[in-house]
């Protein structure tokens, strides 16, 4: 928990993927985010926390369906969308967040 709070103290956006190992549409964006994580370098950090292990994080983020994409810019949830969204979609939304653009 202390390691998520630092995490999304970031200045840099933070996306969190809240998903679940047995949900078809997490495991269709796993390789959207891989080729998202390569695109954004070090401009930005993408997450992915299991929602059957961190049911805590998932309660307080009201997740009530995966995968749920939640963006933080320094400590703030600035955004959020639950269900698979194209990677430019999410590209632009996270470089919309981001210092370098």
């Amino acid at each position: 928990m202390e390691k998520f709070e630092k995490l999304i103290q970031s200045p840099q956006p933070v996306l969190i993927d809240f998903f679940a190992e047995w949900c078809g549409p997490c495991k269709t964006m796993k390789p959207v985010l891989k080729e998202l994580e390569t695109k954004l370098g070090d401009t930005a950090h993408i997450e992915t926390i299991d929602v059957d292990q961190e049911e805590v994080l998932a309660a307080r983020f009201q997740i009530q369906a995966v995968p749920t994409f939640i963006l933080f810019k320094e400590g703030v949830a600035v955004w959020r969308h639950t269900g698979i969204i194209p990677g430019n979609d999410l590209l632009k939304t996270i470089k919309q967040y981001s210092d370098s653009h």
